[in-house]
C-alpha cells in the first residue's frame, strides 16, 4: 500500500513550515530522512534508514536518524509501530487509516484495510458508550513463505 495522500512535494513544503515553526536550522539530512521512508513506501527501521541516507549523506549517523524521526513523529510526518523488540519500524503518515499484518518469522509487515473489522470495533466502542479516538491493530502471524519452510 504505497499510496498517499500528498505529493512529496507538498509534505515537504509542510516539513520547512514545521522547522521555521520550531526555530530549527533547515536540514537536508531530515530531508534525505523523509524521502527514504517516502520512496520505500513500507515500514523501516532506523537502521533500514540510516543504510539509505548514508549513501547521499556520508555525514549521517544512526543516533541522529533517531532524533530525526523523533522529531517527524512528534510533527506529524511519520508514524510508527512496534512490531518486536528490534524496535519500532516508520512510514508516511498518509491519514489513510489501515492495520497490520506481522510475520514473526521473516519480518515482512503487509498493511490491510477491512470495513468490517471497522464497523465492528465502533460497534464495541460504542458497547461502553464511548468515543473512539484512534486505534492500531497488529496481527503477528507466520507468514504462508515461512510456514513453506
Amino acid at each position: 500500500m504505497k499510496k498517499y495522500k500528498e505529493s512529496f512535494k507538498t509534505i515537504l513544503d509542510r516539513l520547512h513550515l514545521s522547522i521555521k515553526k520550531n526555530n530549527l536550522k533547515n536540514s537536508k539530512q531530515r530531508e534525505f530522512v523523509l524521502k527514504a521512508i517516502y520512496d520505500d513506501g513500507g515500514h523501516l527501521s532506523p537502521e533500514d534508514i540510516f543504510a539509505i541516507t548514508r549513501k547521499t549523506c556520508k555525514n549521517s549517523s544512526v543516533s541522529s536518524i533517531y532524533r530525526i524521526l523523533s522529531f517527524l513523529e512528534k510533527e506529524g510526518f511519520v508514524s510508527s509501530i512496534e512490531v518486536d523488540k528490534t524496535g519500532k519500524r516508520y512510514e508516511i503518515a498518509s491519514g489513510l487509516h489501515h492495520d497490520h499484518i506481522i510475520c514473526l518469522e521473516c519480518g515482512r509487515i503487509e498493511e490491510f484495510y477491512n470495513d468490517e473489522i471497522e464497523k465492528l470495533q465502533i460497534d464495541v466502542v460504542g458497547s461502553y458508550n464511548a468515543k473512539l479516538v484512534g486505534h492500531d491493530m497488529l496481527l503477528y502471524v507466520v507468514c504462508e513463505d515461512c510456514l513453506k519452510q
